[in-house]
């Protein structure tokens, strides 16, 4: 146990995740990756004195197996003397369902967090699925944005198993003689990420390199770096792109600039627009700038994943369809 622990409490300190006596809400699935960083952040508790709350989401998917783990949860929280709050997820769309369950649980955990006057949110993402995701963003298109880490800490967000590989988790759920639940759908192939994790990584693992999860890892840290160095550089050309009311782009300033701040700069707008741009590949930018090059029109429209894009003369804007 203790090598684990010592090991998150590095990790903590490297990344400031924590000071003494924050308050944390503890994202909780009953899988064994929050069980692990639940029993961690317990044993730390005693030391730093943290103040923890469980947040647990039933989305309602698998039925009888969705309801014995919030009940698990539910006598977790009451093992340990702590308070917990549980979503009954109500799913009205099976459209983009894996990026919609995601933001369903975020914004929930921000909710308790925010009502409550909490410092973090906690979850229990590890090395595994920094590689799945990294893995996941390539074949559905990403540039070097997309391709970066998750970061240990991400404002309110802190991630404190990111280095830990999903085998360690395993091992100290082991040795501590701690249960937990699977979710078997995570066997299945529903999800591009389960397909990613069940037959790619290890099809790779075996055919080409073994420690493919560290070698990614250790890539989506670099690419973070370089991003962060681009992502500066575009905060100062975007200001000169925006007309004065910031709410149109000059396509004559933008196509002046380096593609890579071009690119940069169409997804900085959107995000300030307050729209959403998660699941914005780079086929679509490139389809965007295909019609700012384009010299048949000066007033154009083009639609793509709920957002719209008009083009009048030399100003450009993107709204919500």
């Amino acid at each position: 146990m203790q090598n684990l622990v010592k090991k998150i409490q590095t990790v903590a300190h490297q990344h400031n995740l924590w000071q003494e006596k924050s308050k944390i809400v503890v994202g909780v699935s009953g899988g064994p990756d929050s069980v692990c960083l639940l029993h961690i952040l317990l044993h730390l508790q005693k030391s730093i004195q943290l103040e923890l709350v469980i947040a647990h989401v039933n989305y309602g998917l698998r039925g009888k197996e969705s309801e014995r783990d919030e009940k698990f949860v539910r006598e977790l929280a009451t093992k340990n003397n702590l308070e917990i709050f549980v979503l009954q997820a109500e799913i009205i769309s099976q459209k983009n369902l894996e990026s919609s369950l995601r933001d369903m649980r975020y914004d929930f955990f921000e909710k308790i967090r925010s009502a409550h006057n909490f410092d973090l949110i906690a979850v229990a993402h590890n090395l595994d699925d920094q590689a799945e995701t990294y893995l996941m963003r390539i074949l559905r298109g990403a540039g070097l944005h997309g391709l970066s880490a998750m970061k240990f800490r991400n404002r309110n967000i802190i991630r404190p198993l990111l280095s830990t590989t999903r085998n360690e988790i395993i091992e100290h759920l082991k040795e501590q003689r701690l249960k937990f639940r699977i979710d078997r759908t995570n066997l299945e192939t529903l999800f591009l990420r389960n397909k990613i994790r069940n037959k790619l990584i290890p099809y790779l693992e075996k055919k080409y390199n073994p420690n493919l999860k560290k070698t990614l890892f250790d890539s989506t840290i670099s690419i973070t770096e370089d991003d962060a160095l681009l992502t500066e550089l575009t905060q100062k050309a975007y200001q000169t792109c925006l007309d004065e009311k910031k709410q149109h782009l000059s396509v004559k300033k933008l196509l002046s600039l380096h593609p890579a701040l071009q690119r940069r700069i169409l997804l900085q707008f959107i995000i300030g627009k307050k729209l959403n741009s998660t699941n914005i590949t780079l086929a679509h930018i490139e389809e965007i700038f295909k019609v700012l090059r384009s010299t048949k029109g000066k007033n154009q429209v083009l639609s793509f994943q709920g957002l719209k894009m008009t083009r009048k003369g030399d100003k450009v804007t993107i709204s919500k369809l």
